[in-house]
């Protein structure tokens, strides 16, 4: 019980200093760290065992947390991450992702129904998302590219809002931090979880939230247009409507370049051939090398192509400050919640409910997931946060992983979706002029559908 106790405490008090909007990585330390000196202090065994991982001091086993943690997450994931973060930056800065988005977003201009553009958007913004895998960045381009034409069909600017605010619901492709962080959890490749994983559980996801967002925003926008809540005046681009991008155009070929790292690892994967084995960070580092001789072919100026490769280290740089020490952090946070014993009480409890034991767990899972996604507006940090319990819970109920993970996964990106204070939510909202409640008053019903149709298609398929 004691246990129990103190995971609910630092669970609480993590959330309450997150909503609090306190620094989110250094809030997961500090409730770690102080979970952990807890244990210390009243443990007559040592927290940490084996000549490479213990200091024989319990104080600074306490703080070896932190140095195991960052020596694991750098390695691999972390690096990861950093990679295709330099690599996004870099297209970014040459004007590949605008390029990419300006082709895929031009058939959309010969549909004239709107509400099927609407779920035609969202289809196309969620494919879009593999290859692109920021919020932000995506929900800024849609907004440049797809929102006038949306508008400009008959959908309302809170329709087209919550629209573009769910592209990138689901987080789906192995350039993720969460579908990174999946796949090793589950001891497979990105690859092969997006591929075995992802896809089956997305196709049918999308279809239901399109499909959703289709007669929900149409219904919506005609009740509202008839009671007075909407005019007229919200179905067509306000005077201010401007979008603040700094994305370059760029040849059309340069559209590519976002697809080449998906491709390449599709390729030498068990997929194709497994002759060579090219992990993800190696085909990312290609992709980049590619790239960058390619532009230097065009533009022929080698100087200012060696110029906006700086963008690629500078990327690398702002995602280690902002998710990898995140997941550094929020591994110290489960450290902490794991050495109180109360994690193993809850999951032993799930466990011995035959039958139903593994869907109550992945319930809770789901749950906690949603909470920590919807009070953050952050996928990331309310997965990186739990996630490291999925493996014991799953191997507690006998379950296969991917069955626990991916619909966890999935909902910690929906959630985000539903979340007022998400940064993309705030941005695209901000752009159209548009609360950002009432946008996430339109987003919730397509998403808790999306919730219950991935977590279904997951029983299903994986």
């Amino acid at each position: 019980m004691f246990g129990i106790i103190c995971v609910l405490i630092g669970v609480i008090l993590v959330g309450y200093l997150i909503v609090k909007r306190y620094y989110a990585p250094w809030s997961l330390f500090l409730v770690g760290i102080i979970l952990l000196a807890v244990m210390a202090t009243i443990s007559p065994e040592p927290l940490l065992h084996g000549a490479k991982s213990a200091t024989k001091s319990a104080f600074f086993d306490v703080i070896q947390y932190f140095t195991n943690q960052s020596k694991s997450i750098l390695v691999g994931l972390g690096l990861n991450i950093m990679i295709i973060s330099g690599f996004a930056d870099y297209l970014d800065k040459i004007g590949a992702t605008r390029s990419m988005v300006e082709i895929a977003a031009k058939p959309l201009s010969y549909v004239k129904s709107p509400y099927l553009l609407l779920a035609l958007a969202y289809a196309l913004g969620q494919l879009i998302n593999v290859f692109i895998p920021s919020a932000v960045g995506l929900g800024v381009l849609m907004m440049l590219m797809v929102y006038p034409l949306l508008i400009s069909v008959g959908c309302s600017n809170v329709a087209a809002v919550a629209c573009i605010i769910t592209m990138s619901a689901l987080d789906l492709g192995p350039a993720s931090a969460n579908s990174i962080l999946t796949a090793k959890l589950a001891s497979i490749s990105p690859m092969e979880y997006f591929v075995d994983g992802q896809i089956p559980v997305a196709i049918v996801t999308v279809i239901a939230v399109a499909a959703t967002h289709f007669f929900y925003q149409k219904f919506m926008d005609k009740r509202d247009l008839a009671s007075g809540k909407l005019t007229t005046k919200d179905f067509e681009l306000h005077s201010e409507f401007e979008v603040k991008d700094e994305r370059k155009s760029a040849p059309k070929i340069y559209a590519l370049f976002p697809v080449l790292p998906i491709v390449l690892l599709f390729i030498f994967s068990k997929f194709v051939y497994s002759g060579y084995r090219v992990e993800l960070a190696t085909a990312m580092m290609t992709c980049t090398l590619f790239s960058f001789l390619v532009d230097c072919l065009y533009t022929r100026d080698f100087r200012k192509s060696c110029e906006n490769i700086k963008s690629f280290f500078s990327g690398m740089g702002r995602v280690f400050a902002s998710t990898v020490s995140l997941i550094i952090c929020a591994g110290v946070f489960a450290d902490g919640l794991k050495a109180t014993g109360g994690i193993t009480t809850i999951i032993n409890a799930a466990a011995s409910m035959e039958g139903t034991g593994g869907m109550i767990m992945l319930l809770v899972m789901c749950g906690i997931m949603i909470l920590a996604s919807f009070v953050t507006g952050s996928g990331n940090a309310a997965f990186f946060a739990f996630s490291s319990l999925l493996p014991t819970a799953a191997k507690s109920v006998g379950w296969d992983i991917l069955v626990m993970a991916c619909p966890v996964q999935l909902v910690a990106g929906i959630a985000r979706s539903m979340s007022p204070i998400a940064g993309v939510t705030i941005s695209v909202a901000k752009i159209a002029n548009v609360s950002p409640f009432a946008a996430v008053a339109r987003t919730i019903p397509p998403m808790i559908v999306g919730t219950m149709v991935s977590i279904a298609a997951s029983f299903v398929f994986l």
